[in-house]
């Protein structure tokens, strides 16, 4: 269990069984934070308060998302230390725990728009088609 700054107690990564050495733990932290940014939702809230904290009402009105959708997502977010979250009163803010969540945030969607461009039928036919051009006239 680890104590967060907002004294939220959360489970860092559930451990199934006997790891030993440092690097089965990272792959396994890995996992654990690849599995909170597996969903769209939160990767919006992210980038939504990538510039500065947040009211949860205003990442609510941006997102055009309703609070009950919203809250389980920060939840998880903060559970995974992706998020900070600070009180004000009766105000709610949130802001990103580290610059570096927002680099990954930028890889991830350059990956994902990189990937399936290089893997669709119409690109292996152009680079297909681009080879036969170059053995077509040492054919003829």
């Amino acid at each position: 269990m680890i104590k967060t700054p907002d004294s939220l107690t959360i489970a860092c990564v559930p451990k199934k069984r006997n790891l030993s050495g440092s690097r089965e733990n990272y792959l396994e932290a890995a996992a654990f934070v690849a599995r909170t940014l597996a969903d769209a939702n939160r990767l919006r809230i992210l980038l939504c308060i990538h510039a500065g904290k947040k009211l949860v009402s205003g990442i609510v009105k941006e997102l055009n998302l309703s609070q009950p959708v919203v809250s389980p997502h920060l939840k998880e977010l903060r559970r995974a230390l992706l998020v900070r979250m600070e009180r004000r009163g009766p105000f709610v803010y949130y802001e990103l725990a580290d610059s570096r969540i927002l680099e990954i945030l930028t890889a991830l969607k350059d990956l994902a728009t990189d990937l399936p461009a290089a893997k669709t039928p119409e690109a292996a036919l152009e680079e297909i088609f681009a080879a036969l051009k170059k053995l077509l006239p040492a054919l003829s």
